[in-house]
C-alpha cells in the first residue's frame, strides 16, 4: 500500500497559528504534554482547517475555522467537540476528542483537540501504489453505505445526543436554510440552481424519523485501513452532524457519488472514487441501504437533487471566500464552475426523473 497515509504538509501561508501562545496553553493543559511543539497540516478539505501537532512523541490533531469565516454556525467548534464526546463511545469510526479551547486569544478563535487516527483516505485520484480492482471497488462501496447505516442505527436518546439536534421540522429546515445561505453567497446567477431551490420548496416529502446524521458522508472524509480497504476505521469532518432525518443525509452521500456515465465534466469533479468500474451506482446505493436499515426510500429524487444543491451551496459558499479576498488558496479560484455543474445535474435528474 502507499505511504500517502494523509500525510500532512508544510502549513499554507496566511494559514499559520501562533505556536507560542499555543505551546503555553497545551502545556498548562494537557498533564502529560511534554517536548516542543510542532505543527503541519493535512492539506485537503475546503472548511474547517486542521493542524497536525506534534508534543514530544504525542500526536494531536487540531480543528479550527477557516480563516475569514463569516457563517459562525457552520463551523461552532464547541458544538463538534460536544457531538464527538458522546458519539465516540457508541460509534467506533468516531475519534475520540481531548480538549475544547473557547480563548480566542489562544490562535484568534475556538478550536479543539481530538486523537490521530492513521488510515487512507480516498480522494478522487488515487495515492501512488494503491490499485482497486472491480471486486474490491464493490465491496468499497458496499462498506462506506454499510457505515452509513450503522450510524443511523445508533440509538441517540440513548447516547445522551438529543440535545443535538431539533428533528421536528428537520427536512422544511433544511430547505430553507440551504436556500437562505445560497442567497447570501451568491456571487452570480445560476437559472439552474434557483430552479432547483423552488422545486425542492414546493415537494418538501413528510417527515420520517430522526437519527444521528453527518451531512457530508463521502469517500473523503472516511479513512480506510490501508491494510484492507473494505474496514473503515474513522469518519472525519463531524462539523454538521446533528439530530435529523436519516434520508437527507443519505441524500447528501447521493449528491458526492459520480458514476462512470454521468457527464465528462461532472466526473472530473469527483470527491471520491466513486466511478471506478465494479462501483455501486446511486441506484444501488439506495438499494443497499434499504436492505441494511429496512427502511423505504421513497422521494429519492428530492433527496438526490437536495444533495446536489446542498452541495452546490457549499461549494459557493468556500467560492465566496476567494471571491471576497478572504482566502488566497488557489484551489477555491474555480470553484464557481463545480456550482454551474451541480446545477446542471440537478436540472437534468429533474427532468429525467432517475438518478
Amino acid at each position: 500500500m502507499s505511504s500517502d497515509l494523509n500525510s500532512p504538509v508544510p502549513i499554507r501561508a496566511g494559514e499559520e497559528l501562533p505556536l507560542e501562545r499555543l505551546s503555553d496553553y497545551l502545556h498548562q493543559q494537557l498533564p502529560d504534554a511534554s517536548g516542543t511543539l510542532t505543527v503541519d497540516q493535512f492539506p485537503h478539505g475546503h472548511s474547517n482547517l486542521t493542524y497536525l501537532l506534534r508534543l514530544g512523541t504525542r500526536e494531536l490533531v487540531l480543528r479550527r475555522p477557516p480563516f475569514g469565516n463569516r457563517v459562525a454556525s457552520a463551523h461552532d467548534m464547541g458544538r463538534e467537540f460536544r457531538m464527538l464526546s458522546r458519539l465516540h463511545h457508541v460509534f467506533s469510526a468516531a475519534p475520540r476528542p481531548e480538549l475544547y479551547c473557547e480563548d480566542e486569544s489562544i490562535i484568534g478563535c475556538p478550536f479543539y483537540l481530538m486523537e490521530r487516527r492513521r488510515g487512507l483516505i480516498l480522494r478522487k485520484t488515487l495515492p501512488a501504489g494503491v490499485t482497486i480492482d472491480a471486486d474490491l471497488a464493490g465491496r468499497m462501496s458496499c462498506a462506506l453505505i454499510d457505515n452509513l447505516a450503522s450510524l443511523h442505527a445508533i440509538d441517540y436518546q440513548a447516547a445522551g445526543l438529543s440535545d443535538m439536534g431539533k428533528p421536528e421540522g428537520y427536512v422544511q429546515r433544511q430547505v430553507v436554510g440551504w436556500i437562505k445561505r445560497y442567497g447570501q453567497a451568491q456571487t452570480s446567477t445560476v437559472p439552474t440552481i434557483d430552479g432547483v431551490a423552488k422545486w425542492l420548496s414546493e415537494n418538501l416529502p413528510p417527515e420520517m424519523g430522526a437519527t444521528v446524521i453527518h451531512n457530508d458522508f463521502k469517500y473523503d472524509n472516511v479513512m480506510f485501513d490501508a491494510a484492507d480497504l473494505t474496514k473503515i476505521v474513522a469518519v472525519l469532518d463531524w462539523e454538521m452532524a446533528t439530530i435529523g432525518a436519516p434520508l437527507m443525509d443519505l441524500g447528501t452521500s447521493l449528491g458526492y457519488w459520480v458514476e462512470a456515465t454521468d457527464p465528462v465534466p461532472l466526473q472530473q469533479t469527483a470527491f471520491g472514487p466513486t466511478a471506478l468500474p465494479g462501483s455501486l451506482t446511486r441506484a444501488e446505493l439506495v438499494d443497499r441501504y434499504q436492505e441494511r436499515t429496512g427502511v423505504n426510500v421513497p422521494d429519492v429524487i428530492f433527496y438526490y437533487c437536495f444533495g446536489l444543491f446542498k452541495l452546490a451551496v457549499i461549494v459557493q459558499q468556500i467560492y465566496a471566500r476567494f471571491a471576497r479576498g478572504h482566502t488566497t488558496d488557489p484551489r477555491f479560484a474555480h470553484l464557481d464552475q463545480l456550482v454551474f455543474l451541480l446545477g446542471k445535474q440537478a436540472d437534468q435528474t429533474l427532468h429525467s426523473g432517475k438518478i
